[in-house]
């Protein structure tokens, strides 16, 4: 099983250029990835969203990659237009308040969008060195969801073995429960009609009284769901949206046989059951 939770960071510091990775992944129905990336850099944001998308299949997955330069080579250009604008708005409104002052070079380089400042931006050359980075960071996120999810999964096997048990403790107790009923309906016509018994009618009441509370084709199907549960655990790798559908399964028969059952002993195991179901589909939100 893989985690849907993980963590990674790498940074690489270099002369004139650092770079940081960082992913940080959480569960989520489907496939999220979110990509945090500086603007200038915001072409790269698909060959990332590729990347990450190549090895996880659910969950919702945050990329922060950070770029530091220094020394970065630079444009700068002047709006000319917009430079003119401030200058007569600025003069006259002086001359409407009957001010002196005068629009000076300073304050027309403090104005917005008068100086247009644009960074040279090699996209490649950048990629060249966040590439490495990130794949690297990966690699550590998909071994830390890895490793949580083993751990996840040997969680879940021990409940579900729990689970099995007392299947079989209550499979142990369908004879008795379909022998009280038995017993039951025949002491029951006794007390009414003495020995004037008629055996037809007394086995058409517990077959009717057997369909409504034998769990022994609750047992069965609760074996299958189960036996099948193990065998998708160990056979995929990414098995959460079929094992949440499985214990939706097992769910029902459990609640079915306490529906059923008026054997306290029977009525003691379902109550485990659900606590290790319970368990196992609170761990089953963070499988992959």
């Amino acid at each position: 099983m893989v985690s849907m939770t993980g963590y990674a960071y790498r940074e690489k510091m270099g002369q004139d250029l650092t770079v940081s990775a960082e992913i940080r992944g959480c569960n989520s129905r489907f496939l999220e990835i979110f990509v945090n990336l500086p603007p200038w850099l915001s072409t790269l944001e698909t060959r990332i969203r590729d990347q990450i998308a190549s090895c996880c299949g659910r969950g919702k997955v945050e990329v922060f990659v950070r770029v530091r330069e220094r020394n970065a080579p630079i444009n700068i250009s002047v709006n000319t237009n917009a430079a003119k604008a401030y200058f007569d708005a600025i003069n006259s409104l002086s001359k409407e308040l009957s001010l002196n002052e005068k629009c000076s070079l300073s304050s027309l380089l403090e104005m917005d969008g008068v100086l247009e400042i644009e960074k040279n931006s090699d996209d490649e050359r950048y990629w060249r060195e966040i590439e490495p980075l990130l794949r690297d960071a990966t690699q550590t996120f998909i071994a830390e969801r890895e490793r949580e999810g083993k751990h996840t999964e040997d969680d879940i096997l021990v409940n579900l073995e729990k689970i099995e048990t007392s299947v079989k403790a209550i499979a142990s107790f369908a004879p008795v429960i379909e022998n009280s009923i038995k017993e039951n309906i025949k002491s029951r016509f006794t007390e009414m009609l003495g020995n004037q018994i008629d055996e037809n009618r007394i086995l058409a009441e517990t077959a009717s009284l057997l369909v409504k509370y034998t769990i022994s084709e609750e047992i069965s199907r609760l074996s299958a769901h189960l036996a099948e549960f193990r065998a998708e655990a160990q056979r995929n790798s990414r098995p959460g949206k079929k094992l949440d559908f499985l214990s939706q399964e097992i769910n029902r028969e459990i609640n079915t046989i306490g529906s059923k059952s008026a054997v306290i002993e029977v009525s003691g195991e379902v109550v485990k059951m659900k606590e290790s179901l319970e368990n196992i589909r609170e761990q089953l939100r963070n499988v992959e």
